[in-house]
């Protein structure tokens, strides 16, 4: 059966149907859904009950896997992290991001299956980091081209929130030991696809290195807000079983908090990238 993408805005985003994620996915499929990925940066895909051994086969189709430091996991599958509010603190989804930046080789991309929703709320909302580098002006582009960032593990996941207990500290301790800050390009080019790409994101970036405190501030505060107008973003209003597939490379996303006290559980698969250039 051949797959139907059905694109759904300008920036990025389309809706995939005819294929079961489940089932052991053909190279024709595996194919088109990568050039799916590269042409529309996220994935959704209706009504896919995955458990998630399956979860983390399907992503393996795209590379190799990474295990959260800090997030709990399947014990099973550990591959498959859990975002349970129920469990786990996380508010760090609630800001703009890009999953672990603070790796030197960051995540290709995340395949996340909806487990248990809110009766409403907890939308996801993704942005388009090629989208974004294509609407700055050329004297913008001139000036980020070459530039670097630092991106720090203990911005988005504190001491104070993540260490609470024995062994959550030696986690988090051993977390920072192993993930020392790191700088990646401001504008970064994608792997395969040649197009290039805005590359800080609220989550992890602490300052642009080759300008002053200053400058770092007002430029990172400037891009921050660009990259996430209206008119460069996709919102998804989630279903039980929904499946969302993203290209971490050239994308941010936004997990909206605003469902309390409801419970929300999501199984995220990560697939790690290269290194950024």
């Amino acid at each position: 059966m051949s797959l139907t993408i059905t694109p759904l805005s300008p920036a990025l985003g389309a809706q995939i149907q005819g294929v079961d994620l489940s089932a052991e996915l053909s190279a024709e499929h595996r194919n088109a859904i990568e050039q799916a990925l590269l042409d529309h940066q996220v994935l959704f895909f209706r009504e896919q009950p995955l458990n998630p051994q399956q979860q983390a086969r399907f992503a393996a189709h795209f590379g190799d896997l990474h295990i959260h430091p800090i997030y709990p996991n399947v014990p099973e599958t550990p591959q498959v992290l859990i975002l349970d509010t129920a469990v786990t603190d996380v508010r760090d989804n609630a800001v703009w991001h890009t999953d672990v930046t603070f790796l030197p080789t960051p995540a290709l991309g995340a395949v996340l299956s909806a487990k248990q929703l809110p009766a409403y709320g907890g939308d996801t909302l993704w942005a388009s980091g090629i989208a974004a580098y294509e609407a700055l002006s050329k004297p913008l582009k001139k000036l980020l081209d070459g530039l670097t960032a630092t991106h720090d593990f203990t911005k988005s996941f504190p001491l104070e929130r993540f260490g609470s207990t024995a062994e959550d500290l030696a986690r988090w301790e051993q977390t920072r030991r192993n993930n020392p800050p790191l700088s990646h390009p401001v504008i970064r080019t994608h792997p395969v696809s040649g197009r290039k790409s805005l590359f800080v994101n609220e989550g992890f970036t602490t300052r642009i290195n080759e300008l002053t405190d200053i400058e770092s501030e007002a430029i990172l505060k400037l891009l921050f807000a660009h990259a996430t107008r209206p008119e460069l973003t996709i919102r998804w209003r989630w279903q039980e079983n929904d499946v969302a597939f993203w290209d971490n490379r050239v994308t941010q996303h936004y997990a909206v908090d605003d469902y309390r006290p409801q419970r929300r559980v999501m199984h995220r698969a990560t697939i790690l990238g290269d290194r950024p250039f």
